[in-house]
């Protein structure tokens, strides 16, 4: 099916990794412990294409430092790049909640959390982000949360993002990762459920009267949310 231009758009310009290097390098650079870890996780994790990207590394931690956030959540961990990058962002009395269910990879980001000193400002929850959001709102901490970054199952994103609305405060920030699903959103073919579960939700954020809202295309697209 023949996709419709919408006449107010016009790119200006095609990227490629040229250009993508070119932007990563003028801006703020990881830490040598990013570094560190992005290696090690892409050397020996077979799934490291799940890696929160380093564009993205840099975009969240300006986030997180105009929000002067104290409080986030990062729903999928991974090796832990993105709490690490959260948790770097903030001063020593910021707190990150890091959501996962696996301990296979989190048993590599609780090294590297320690390592770059950080361990003490991230609490790890292991077990599913569902009932960790639900655990925070039951102890009374909706609308209180500065920046939260989700990145996991994404058949759950729905879920996560109900929850969170409740706990992000007015004025904070949701960054949902991958809502571009590597261009396949807009393949009228692509009808796996990630896929299904990804179009859906960006339709109902578009829709959703609640936020301000922004599609970005930076990696593989984040949506960026915040509750008026």
């Amino acid at each position: 099916m023949e996709q419709k231009v919408n006449p107010v758009h016009e790119v200006k310009v095609q990227y490629n990794n040229t250009l993508l290097n070119y932007a990563i390098d003028h801006s703020d650079q990881l830490t040598e412990i990013q570094k560190e870890l992005i290696q090690f996780t892409k050397a020996n994790v077979e799934r490291h294409v799940m890696l929160t990207q380093a564009e993205q590394c840099s975009f969240f931690k300006f986030l997180i430092q105009i929000l002067n956030a104290k409080k986030t959540i990062d729903v999928g961990v991974f090796t832990g790049l993105s709490s690490l990058t959260a948790a770097l962002a903030m001063s020593d009395e910021g707190r990150v909640v890091a959501c996962d269910v696996s301990t296979d990879y989190t048993q590599h980001a609780l090294k590297f959390w320690a390592k770059a000193g950080v361990e003490h400002k991230i609490n790890l929850k292991i077990q599913p982000a569902s009932k960790t959001l639900q655990e925070l709102i039951d102890q009374g901490e909706e609308n209180t949360y500065d920046f939260i970054f989700i990145d996991a199952d994404k058949t759950g994103y729905d879920t996560y993002y109900e929850l969170s609305l409740k706990l992000i405060r007015k004025g904070g920030i949701i960054a949902i990762d991958n809502v571009l699903q590597h261009g396949r959103i807009v393949d009228p073919t692509a009808n796996d459920e990630n896929v299904v579960a990804i179009r859906n939700l960006n339709e109902k954020i578009l829709a959703d009267k609640r936020v301000s809202k922004t599609l970005l295309p930076i990696a593989d697209g984040i949506t960026l949310v915040t509750k008026l």
